[in-house]
């Protein structure tokens, strides 16, 4: 089986999931036998999932190119998809909160979803991506998307919490919401941290400068400095509830906009 065939199949099993966790919390108690459920099914695709990267990895180093499955629009937004599904089950761990997986698995079958309309040929490096830089800036990025596209679902059923009385019974307290909106946040920080240092350093060594002023730059700093507010009026002015999550609402949307619409923008960057 191929890497494509298999990320066909993730399509259908994470629409699945979705299905099955939005009848589950409709249907049943908290702690149910079909809510954990809903849990092993999804680590059981994010497992199928890593299998999946590996494969297309391997499938690299047949056609003798060799390269980490993170270098173009298709396989980022598989590596997205990936990363988010491991947030989801983190968090869940972390804060045993069903509705994270009824709203966040439909954004990893969104995702995977996308894929099937881009092209999956496997193909060599230009010369500026020949680099480990690749991994380590690509990786931390996108765990750190994963981790405030979690606070971005935690935010936006804070700000329904507060303001509609009907989704109450099945959403949790707001606390426990502002509580994961900003845990998430503290997690995804210091990777986007590490993303953007790893990136000067690649750009430093594919271009001969770590900085200028590229779009895709300048929004992962525009990016960082919204987190950065979100972090300062949380510590140092005591926000929280719906103030920090209109902070985190416009940080997703930073992020989003750096992955995708600075593609539009002349630049170095561009995964089209």
């Amino acid at each position: 089986m191929t890497n494509a065939v298999l990320n066909g199949w993730l399509i259908f099993g994470y629409l699945a999931c979705g299905v099955l966790s939005l009848v589950a919390i409709v249907s049943t108690q908290p702690g149910s036998k079909m809510r954990r459920g809903v849990l092993g099914f999804l680590i059981a695709l994010w497992v199928i999932h890593t299998g999946s990267i590996i494969l297309r990895w391997l499938e690299s180093h047949q056609l003798g190119i060799g390269h980490a499955p993170l270098s173009n629009l298709y396989e980022s937004l598989v590596f997205f998809a990936w990363a988010l599904a491991l947030a989801l089950i983190a968090a869940w761990f972390r804060f045993k909160a069903d509705i994270l997986l009824v709203v966040g698995i439909p954004f990893v079958f969104i995702i995977m979803a996308s894929t099937s309309l881009l092209n999956h040929e496997i193909e060599p490096l230009i010369p500026a991506l020949q680099s480990n830089w690749l991994i380590a800036h690509v990786i931390s990025c996108f765990l750190g998307y994963a981790g405030f596209a979690v606070s971005f679902v935690a935010a936006i059923l804070l700000v329904l919490a507060t303001s509609s009385e009907s989704f109450g019974q099945y959403l949790p307290g707001s606390r426990l919401l502002d509580d994961i909106c900003y845990r998430s946040i503290l997690v995804g920080y210091p990777m986007l941290t590490i993303g953007i240092i790893t990136g000067a350093a690649w750009a430093d060594y594919a271009w001969g400068s770590y900085w200028s002023w590229d779009p895709k730059e300048t929004w992962s700093l525009i990016t960082w400095m919204v987190y950065s507010a979100f972090l300062h009026a949380r510590l140092a002015r005591g926000w929280s509830g719906t103030r920090t999550a209109y902070f985190s609402i416009a940080g997703f949307g930073a992020v989003l906009f750096t992955y995708f619409g600075v593609n539009y923008l002349p630049g170095l960057h561009s995964y089209f």
